[in-house]
């Protein structure tokens, strides 16, 4: 049986088998999606076995490999000279594994219509995921970017990185004002330090985006919810950049329209 799965340290959080598993069943198609504990020495191993296997599609990817996994897979569209991380890898031709990114536009997806044009905007944390999400900013023409981050140097550079203008403040330092907030690192998701943070510079009419989903109602949204905010939890961007490695991985177009009932999945 052919099957995919998702890899990282820890795993045992991820909601990705549940959603891939509910498509494939959706559509009648047979295969399956797993999870796999893959710490860093294990990495290199991993890609070299599965690699051999014929039935494995491919995987998505998540902390903390969304970096260094670029250093084993082909990389034809430039992932990492654009984004600089991927979460995706699928099984090719004669073994080929190529790397892409679906984060950008899972990211994306809940704020189509939303008009950032020259807005102020904050992100916190300057992982993987955070490349893909000042990736697709940097495409929204969004105003300045003020990223938290605990390493000046390394937010700085990704700021420059992606053509963005803005500052990078240490993560203890007071919100400015912004249309946005992201939090795009793992704090405040189980078994992580918690994130606290006032977010009373925000204007009412601001949107709080945790691309955390466990626990789905994070602190930060939580304090976002008793301001009047609009937010976005983790699930839009989690759904979306899953729907967009389902056709990668199976070939084939995920049932969008059983989102509801895939989200009462997820959240039960």
């Amino acid at each position: 049986m052919t099957y995919a799965e998702v890899i990282g340290d820890p795993i045992s959080h991820s909601k990705s088998p549940l959603i891939h598993r509910f498509w494939l069943e959706a559509l009648g198609m047979t295969g399956d999606y797993r999870a796999a504990r893959v710490d860093a020495d294990g990495l290199a191993g991993y890609f070299a076995a599965r690699r051999d296997d014929p039935d494995w599609r491919g995987c998505n990817i998540t902390i903390p490999h969304k970096i260094a996994a670029l250093d084993h897979v082909a990389d034809p569209g430039g992932v990492r000279e654009s984004i600089g991380a991927i979460n995706t890898v699928f099984r090719g031709d004669g073994g080929v594994l190529t790397g892409t990114n679906t984060d950008a536009g899972g990211f994306y997806a809940p704020l189509a219509e939303v008009d950032l044009v020259g807005k102020p905007v904050v992100v916190i944390g300057a992982g993987g995921a955070a490349r893909a999400i000042l990736f697709a900013l940097s495409r929204l023409g969004v105003g300045p970017v003020t990223l938290l981050n605990r390493s000046p140097l390394k937010g700085a550079a990704l700021l420059a990185r992606f053509g963005l203008k803005g500052q990078v403040l240490p993560l203890t330092a007071p919100l400015p004002p912004a249309a946005l907030l992201v939090n795009a690192s793992p704090l405040g998701m189980a078994g992580q330090p918690p994130l606290t943070i006032d977010l009373a510079p925000l204007p009412d009419g601001a949107i709080v985006y945790d691309i955390v989903y466990a626990p789905l109602e994070t602190e930060l949204l939580a304090a976002a919810d008793a301001r009047g905010l609009a937010t976005i939890d983790g699930l839009e961007m989690l759904i979306g950049q899953a729907a967009f490695a389902f056709e990668i991985l199976f070939d084939a177009a995920p049932p969008r329209d059983r989102d509801d009932d895939l989200r009462a999945l997820l959240t039960a």
